[in-house]
Parts: C-alpha cells; sequence; structure tokens
C-alpha cells in the first residue's frame, strides 16, 4: 500500500497540537485556534513518500508560496497571518513556518490548465475532453488550450490518487453558488501567475489551489504555484508533441522508473532511496524555479 516508506514522528512543541502529518507539510494547532504550517524536506512521487529528503526544498516551497501570495493579493485573500517560528519549536522551523487563519476548507482541489499534459492528456487521448469538457482535435502533449479550464479534483489521503470529476459533481457536493466562485477565483489567479511566469521565460502549463472561507470570505490557503503543485516549463525549450523539461521532481520519477533504480511501481515494495545527484539535481530544479520566477537570488 503506498504510503510514507518511513513515517516521520512529529515534532512536540510546548503549546502546540500535532494535527496532521502530510507528504510534505506537518500541520499543528496553537492555543488561538491558529493552524502552523511546517514545510519539511520530504518529497511523494508515484503515490509514495520517499525515504530520501531534498534538502532546503521546504524552504523554498514556503518562501516561494508567500512570494506568490503577494503578487495574488488583490485577487483572492491568503490565510498567512505570520512567518513567526513558535517558542519553543526547533530552529529548523525557521523559513519553513506560515501561522495560518483557520479557515473552513473546501474539499476541492482546484486546478487549472492552459496546457494539455498529464492526466488531462490521458483522458484526452481518450474522450477528446478533460474532466467532461470538449477540446479540439488534433491536440498533443504540450499543447496550449484555446483557453485556460477549470478541472477540479477530490483531495486524496496519502498514498492515493487525487480523483479528477468534473464542474457538475462539484456542483452537487458544494452548491452551485461556491462552485462558480471557485471556478471564476481559480481561471483568475492563474491567469495572473500565467502571465507573471511567462515574462520570466517561464510556461505555468497547469497548477492547483486549495481554498477555504474565512466567514464568507473565499481565501487562498496551503501551498500556492510552487513546484509541487504546478506544472512550471521553460518557455524557451516548449515544444509541443513530447513530454516538456520542467521544474520540478522529474529527475526523481525519472530515476525511479530507470533500470539503475530497479523498482516496480506498480508493485508492493516501497521504493528506495535515491542516490546523491538526483538529490542534488532536484533541489538545482527547485532553486531555478524560485530565482527565475522571484527574480531574487536563493541563498
Amino acid at each position: 500500500m503506498p504510503g510514507f516508506v518511513e513515517k516521520p514522528e512529529p515534532v512536540e512543541v510546548p503549546g502546540l497540537t500535532h494535527l496532521h502529518t502530510g507528504k510534505v507539510r506537518d500541520l499543528y494547532q496553537n492555543a488561538a485556534g491558529d493552524l502552523i504550517m511546517v514545510a519539511s524536506d520530504r518529497t511523494s512521487v508515484y503515490d509514495w513518500v520517499l525515504p530520501t529528503e531534498i534538502p532546503e526544498k521546504g524552504r523554498i516551497l514556503t518562501q516561494l508560496s508567500l512570494w506568490w501570495f503577494d503578487q495574488l493579493s488583490d485577487l483572492a485573500p491568503h490565510h498567512v497571518l505570520s512567518t513567526d517560528v513558535p517558542d519553543g519549536a526547533p530552529a529548523d522551523w525557521a523559513g519553513r513556518t506560515l501561522v495560518c487563519k483557520s479557515l473552513r476548507m473546501v474539499p476541492v482541489e482546484c486546478v487549472a490548465r492552459g496546457y494539455l499534459t498529464g492526466s488531462g492528456l490521458a483522458e484526452y487521448r481518450q474522450t477528446r475532453t478533460v474532466c467532461g469538457l470538449a477540446l479540439p482535435e488534433g491536440l498533443v502533449d504540450g499543447s496550449e488550450l484555446p483557453a485556460p479550464i477549470f478541472t477540479p479534483a477530490t483531495k486524496a489521503a496519502v498514498g492515493d490518487h487525487d480523483e479528477n470529476v468534473s464542474y457538475e459533481e462539484v456542483v452537487h457536493q458544494i452548491g452551485a453558488d461556491v462552485a462558480a466562485q471557485l471556478r471564476q477565483t481559480t481561471l483568475a489567479v492563474y491567469g495572473r501567475a500565467r502571465d507573471i511566469a511567462r515574462e520570466r521565460g517561464v510556461i505555468l502549463a497547469d497548477t492547483k489551489f486549495e481554498f477555504g472561507f474565512d466567514g464568507e470570505q473565499l481565501t487562498l490557503a496551503d501551498e500556492v504555484l510552487t513546484p509541487d503543485s504546478s506544472r512550471f516549463w521553460p518557455a524557451d525549450l516548449w515544444e509541443p508533441g513530447r513530454a516538456q523539461p520542467s521544474f520540478d521532481k522529474q529527475f526523481v520519477r525519472d530515476w525511479l522508473t530507470s533500470p539503475a533504480a530497479d523498482w516496480d511501481r506498480n508493485g508492493t515494495l516501497p521504493p528506495p532511496a535515491l542516490p546523491h545527484e538526483i538529490v542534488e539535481s532536484t533541489r538545482a530544479k527547485y532553486v531555478e524555479a524560485y530565482e527565475r520566477l522571484t527574480g531574487l537570488s536563493w541563498s
């Protein structure tokens, strides 16, 4: 059964209650009811959380999310209250910790796609649709879509797949008004982020958001527009009809499915530890994504 190869024990911090250990983030609650999100250096591939960490990954994801929250604040408020490390927490939490509002979360992964790839491509090849939305003939891996589309998914537990669903199913689950608000906000935020990335020579192929309600206000939550939640491609290497180079953990995927790993992704055995060169190449891609998107130097 996929999941954690080695599930870590939660860190005990005075005044904090541990709520959940996710694929990458650990979630706590303080006495005031705020949520404390701590991004680890864990990485997950093929529904497994691997035994090998990618150094600084959690800090890169956190700092990139904070940068994006600032770029998007006029379109959608976010859940971050501060980046203060709680008293008594490990020093390693610095730079990877977010103190957040406790939201009433919407149980839908809000996916926006501007290009055809991944699970959308697999569905398109069979039915010429993605999440029930009809698309033109003749599209290939990496094709830009005529317009961005909202393709929601249900959020899965650790070790399970998120499952693409139709917009009509989302309406059935959460109601027409909230579904419409999710679609509108998702596409607006995607459009802003796509344009910002494009100015920096990066294609935002697709991304997923999570939202919750702060009272009646729809609010961006979790991480946003990181290489873990998005497909970023270098624009100068974009070539429809093949798999695109990307700023994410593709080095990990490629190695795990290579003969060198000697691992069957469809079997029952957990994946092996990653070699040093794969770890370093993957870290370099996360750093490159941060630097190209923000224009800032990672140090």
